[in-house]
Order: structure tokens, then C-alpha cells, then sequence
């Protein structure tokens, strides 16, 4: 089931009403109507692949009652890998076995022997990426003590499978969300109505920008051997919007859905495109994926507090697997390998954290050096995104070639002034709310607590969507 889609728009009122005016008072009713919900919601795409969720669901809710009897350290760690060998299991069947068999058949074959192995058909279930790690995440918390194991098992099956983050994220930490499903929701109207604007902003960016987006950017990317550099440039930066507005679209719908039923998400976007070095692009970017990694791989390897060959190993390790999360190709790997590239000259410097505000803080316009640092951020992460657009690195490269030919100074064949308008409203506004949480939170600020300004910048919004939006498209984290 789609955000985006008439399903979702009958769906969430009616969970919304028997959640809030039917079993409001008794929390375990409402906790078994989310999982009943999240289950619906999933099981819209592939009925089959429920049962996946409810045995990782009980797997991980059974080793973590088991480590809390548990005093043995070696029998704690075998409980602790049993689940990381579960859930890491299924994720690497489902999405990596054919890439690695593949591979493996190419290593062979380039030494002269041919080996007969057939691919499988396998279907990737929506989402098992995210919430692979969320359970993940319950495991190790538990296992450090940081957590106390839950023995309510219909509360930690709803936190499993919470449908507004469920198959495309935040990735929440058992830490932050499990617990809220411990206590009484009470109905906030100003959380709702913040959580309405969140939505209706998460859907402009998906349905305006994004979209409009993607049918330029697929154009450009699968035919660009006939267009000239200036044209593939023009592709890169349509695919740049079009993977923010998809991906920061979805979590500002799932972060604002989630405050309608009086839960709260951790902030997974934080306007990256403004960003003044890579470094601060990635703790404004799919900010959930970076900490888990950070907190669960990263400093465990030793983070950043030993010598420069650790540094270097470990910034490393922590983008090649970051790239191959997201998918089992090589050009996120690529990707992975370049941001890191971008990422240690920073890091070794020790200029990783001098950008931790945001840019331009408490002015209107950015001064002279900020804009280039913002440019020339912007732009490295234009190149990066090719490869991670690409068909293959071949394609990648060719493109990259292509983009740096003499016709990058020609006029592009293709100028849809429409989205590149668009996608400049987009940038005023976020630029304008960049010290806010999301593009419409107007409360905080008495400049727009005017209701007359609030309904007009909601109903352009609103025509907009009707008037400008591209044709549907899936959000592309999905196949992640």
C-alpha cells in the first residue's frame, strides 16, 4: 500500500477513528489494532511475506526474554549472534544471494573454469532492510543492558511493524520507540495538526517533486549515449531531487502518520541539499541509517580513537557497507567507496565536526563562503548519485564521461521548466524553515501563526499536488 494512493487515504481514517474514538481508553486493544493494521498494510504488497515479520518478531522477542535469565557471558553472546545470524540471514538470502552467486561464477570463470549454478527467482520483501535492523537493534541494546527485555509480546510485535515506518524507515532504535508503546496515548490536537502539515509536505515532495522528477531522470539515465553533457548534468540533478524528494517525502509522511496515533519518530532528514561539507551531509542525510551504523559498527570498530590506519579502515568499512545496504550492486558499493573518498580528507584533518549548525543560523542569506561550500558540497553529491542511478558501472562511467564532454556547454535538449520552478519553491521554502523540523512546521514561529497565511500556503500546496504531480511512481527506498 502506497502513501501516495487512494488505498492509504481510505486506510488511515479508518484506523485513525477506531484507534482514537473505539479503544482510546484500553492500550493493549490499541496496540493489537496497530499490529492488525501494520499487517494489513504490508500484507497489500505480498501477503506471503507476513510470515517473515511474525517469525523475526518472535525470534528476536524469545532471545531477548532469554538474555534477561541469562547470566552465562558465553551463553549471552550465542543468544545475541542466534539473532544476528536470523535476521542477517534472511536479508542476505533474500537480497544478496544471487549477486554473490553471480560473482562467484564471474571469479571462477575469469581463471578459466566454469562453474553451472542457476540464479534464483527471488522476490525481495518490501522493507526487510529496515526493519531487519530495527529488530536488530532490540538484540544488541538488550544484550549491553542498555534496555530492559520486554515480556509483552504484543507490544513488541507492534514496534516490529509499525506501518508508518515499516517498510521504508526512520529505523528506530528499540530505545526511543518501544517504550511508547508502553503507555497510554493521550489525543494531542496540536501534535495531530503538526502531523497533518508534516504529511501534506511529505506528499508535495513525493508527488510534485519527486515524480515529476523521475520520468526526466529515467529518460535521460536508460538513453544517455544520445544526449549531450549538458543534458546528462541536467539528468544527474533531476535523479538528485528526485531520491530526496522520494525518500525524505516518505519519512515526513511516516513521521507525521505516526503523530496522528501519539507516537513520535526520530527526525531522519535535515535539508542534507544545504549542507557545507560532507561530513554534515550525512548527519542531515537518512540520519537513522547513519547513526545505527555509527553506533552499532562504527564505534564498535574502534570509531575514530585510534591511529590513521584505523581511521581510514574504519571510515571505509562504514560506507562500503553502508552502499551495500542499499542494494546488491556494485555501483552502490562504488557509491559507498566515493562518499568515503569525499569523507576522510575531513576526517583526517579533523574538520569532520566544524559544521554543526546550520548554514547561514539566524540570517536570511548565507554569506559568500557558505554558498561555495554548499555548491561545491551539492555538487560532489550529484556525481556520487550517478552511480547509484546506473544501471551498472559501466553505465556509470560512460555517463560520468559523457557529462564532462565538450557539449556540457550546450544548451540541454530537454529544459522542463515546470519541475526545475518547482524544485526551486522547494529550496526556498526548506532554506526559509531550515532551523525547523519539517517544511510547514509554522507554530513555532509568530511571523506565521497567522491562520489566513497558514490556509493559503495549504491549499497551494494542495492544488499543486492535484495540478503538478507526476505520474505515480513507487518510492524508491522499497527496493531497498
Amino acid at each position: 500500500m502506497l502513501f501516495n494512493s487512494i488505498d492509504f487515504a481510505i486506510f488511515i481514517p479508518i484506523v485513525f477513528i477506531l484507534y482514537w474514538f473505539t479503544i482510546s481508553k484500553n492500550l493493549k486493544f490499541q496496540n493489537l489494532l496497530i499490529i492488525i493494521a501494520s499487517y494489513t498494510f504490508y500484507g497489500w504488497w505480498d501477503w506471503r511475506f507476513l510470515f517473515l515479520i511474525a517469525f523475526s518478531t518472535l525470534i528476536d522477542y524469545s532471545v531477548g526474554v532469554s538474555l534477561s535469565k541469562e547470566k552465562s557471558i558465553a551463553k549471552r553472546k550465542l543468544l545475541l549472534w542466534l539473532s544476528i545470524i536470523v535476521n542477517l540471514g534472511f536479508l542476505g538470502f533474500f537480497k544478496y544471494y544471487n549477486f554473490f552467486l553471480d560473482n562467484f561464477i564471474s571469479a571462477f570463470s575469469f581463471f578459466g573454469k566454469e562453474i553451472n549454478a542457476s540464479s534464483l527467482n527471488i522476490i525481495l520483501p518490501v522493507g526487510i532492510s529496515f526493519y531487519t535492523f530495527q529488530t536488530l537493534s532490540y538484540t544488541i541494546d538488550v544484550y549491553k543492558r542498555k534496555l530492559e527485555p520486554t515480556k509483552d509480546l504484543i507490544a513488541f510485535s507492534a514496534f516490529v511493524c509499525f506501518f508508518p515506518q515499516l517498510v521504508a524507515g526512520p529505523i528506530e532504535r528499540a530505545t526511543h520507540l518501544l517504550p511508547q508503546f508502553y503507555n497510554k496515548r493521550v489525543f494531542n490536537y496540536h501534535k495531530a495538526v503538526d502531523g497533518m502539515r508534516q504529511i501534506l509536505w511529505g506528499l508535495f515532495k513525493k508527488i510534485v517533486i519527486a515524480d515529476n522528477c523521475a520520468e526526466y531522470a529515467n529518460e535521460i539515465f536508460n538513453n544517455s549515449a544520445e544526449y549531450s553533457g549538458s543534458t546528462l548534468l541536467l539528468g544527474a540533478f533531476f535523479f538528485t531531487f528526485q531520491i530526496y524528494g522520494d525518500f525524505s517525502g516518505y519519512s515526513d509522511i511516516a513521521i507525521g502518520t505516526s503523530r496522528l496515533f501519539g507516537f513520535d519518530l526520530m527526525k531522519n532528514f535535515a535539508f542534507p541539499y544545504f549542507s557545507r561539507d560532507i561530513a554534515e551531509f550525512w548527519r542531515r542525510w537518512h540520519i537513522s541509517l547513519s547513526t545505527w551504523f555509527r553506533d552499532y559498527l562504527y564505534i564498535p570498530l574502534g570509531g575514530s580513537r585510534g591511529g590513521t590506519w584505523m581511521k581510514i579502515r574504519n571510515t571505509f568499512i562504514i560506507f562500503l557497507v553502508s552502499g551495500f545496504w542499499h542494494g546488491a550492486n556494485w555501483t552502490f558499493i562504488i557509491w559507498g567507496a566515493l562518499n568515503a573518498l569525499y569523507f576522510l580528507p575531513l576526517l583526517l584533518l579533523g574538520k569532520n565536526r566544524q559544521n554543526l549548525g546550520v548554514a547561514a543560523e539566524n540570517k536570511i542569506f548565507p554569506s559568500i563562503k557558505e554558498i561555495f561550500q554548499i555548491g561545491f558540497t551539492f555538487t560532489l553529491t550529484v556525481l556520487a548519485w550517478v552511480f547509484f542511478r546506473a544501471e551498472n558501472v559501466t553505465h556509470a562511467f560512460n555517463y560520468l564521461i559523457g557529462i564532462f564532454d565538450y557539449s556540457l556547454f550546450q544548451k540541454p535538449e530537454i529544459i522542463p521548466l515546470r519541475v526545475i520552478i518547482t524544485i526551486l519553491i522547494l529550496l526556498l521554502i526548506e532554506w526559509m524553515q531550515r532551523e525547523r523540523s519539517h517544511g510547514l512546521e509554522f507554530t513555532v514561529d509568530k511571523k506565521l501563526s497567522s491562520k489566513t497565511l497558514r490556509w493559503t500556503v495549504y491549499i497551494l500546496l494542495i492544488i499543486a499536488i492535484f495540478a503538478f504531480g507526476g505520474s505515480q511512481q513507487e518510492f524508491i527506498y522499497f527496493q531497498f
